[in-house]
């Protein structure tokens, strides 16, 4: 039950928010692997209400968890049950603490949540025995004149600029350290971290990104100019965006999270002053996640 630094794996944090009736055996089986290792459970409270329930007993658990400060802040591991929905979540409770976060799929495969329902104990005991290793990714961050989303303004993905209803476009001016860039006119804006270019803005052909890589993308999103394309830029630089709009408003996500903001805001974003540690095991490799996900190689005539 050794960490790849030879450190025994003495509890792991379970997160989590919902899952199927048909995911209830892989559950039942997650725990029981940890059990049967030793391993002491520290569950996000509202998951493990929701777990009682659907399983109809109540689980064996050290302790619960609802906020970052119930988190130790020593080197442990998190599992993320559900998709990458689900793992964006956990982040905004592992912040900057040094807790590798691996991901269970209940549903489909994802590029975070990357541990299918069949492999979980194939999974859990490659874990116990420290046949893994942590990458660690690049997060963004935001600041606007007022904490717009609370005390935690990161995304692992992106942030979003976008029009707040149905009636015309905006348009962003964009400068990078204090130099113009373009001004677009468009529906909205993608800035996209390596993760996250296969998340949205792979959506409006944005380029994939490996991990690892020292960039960040910026695609618009249905540009009125077709001229314009994703561009990719080093992530030491910092971008400052303004807007324009009729209706006076925008939308900005961080990730899932979304507030509507005045359009006369001013935003900056730039590389966050930490990294997130993910877990991944040692047979995961991003190539295999692309091409099962992505579908390269399929042909419907084999």
């Amino acid at each position: 039950m050794l960490s790849p630094d030879n450190t025994e794996i003495k509890r792991i944090f379970l997160f989590g928010r919902t899952f199927s009736p048909d995911f209830s055996e892989n559950f039942r089986l997650l725990v029981s692997k940890l059990h049967q290792y030793g391993i002491n459970i520290v569950m996000f409270e509202p998951f493990y209400n929701f777990a009682n329930g659907i399983l109809g007993e109540k689980l064996k658990v050290e302790g619960l968890f609802n906020h970052t400060g119930d988190l130790e802040h020593n080197e442990s591991i998190m599992l993320s049950v559900g998709g990458d929905g689900t793992f964006l979540e956990a982040i905004t409770l592992v912040r900057d603490l040094p807790i590798a976060i691996a991901g269970i799929n209940s549903g489909r495969l994802g590029f975070l949540a990357d541990i299918a329902q069949e492999e979980i104990a194939k999974a859990l005991d490659a874990i116990v025995q420290g046949q893994y290793t942590t990458d660690k990714r690049t997060l963004l961050q935001l600041s606007a004149d007022r904490q717009y989303f609370g005390d935690f303004n990161i995304a692992l993905n992106e942030v979003t600029v976008h029009k707040r209803d149905d009636s015309s476009m905006i348009s962003i001016h964009a400068y990078l350290d204090d130099q113009y860039l373009n001004s677009y006119w468009a529906d909205g804006l993608i800035v996209a971290t390596p993760t996250g270019s296969t998340a949205y803005s792979l959506s409006v052909g944005g380029p994939l990104v490996l991990p690892g890589c020292d960039d960040f993308i910026l695609a618009p999103i249905a540009p009125h100019n077709l001229t314009v394309r994703p561009l990719v830029y080093p992530d030491g630089m910092k971008l400052t965006l303004t807007m324009e709009g009729r209706s006076g408003h925008i939308m900005v996500s961080l990730d899932s999270r979304s507030v509507v903001m005045d359009s006369s805001i001013e935003l900056r974003i730039c590389k966050a002053p930490y990294r997130i540690k993910t877990l991944r095991l040692m047979d995961h490799l991003f190539y295999n996640t692309l091409r099962s996900k992505l579908m390269w190689g399929a042909d419907s005539r084999n």
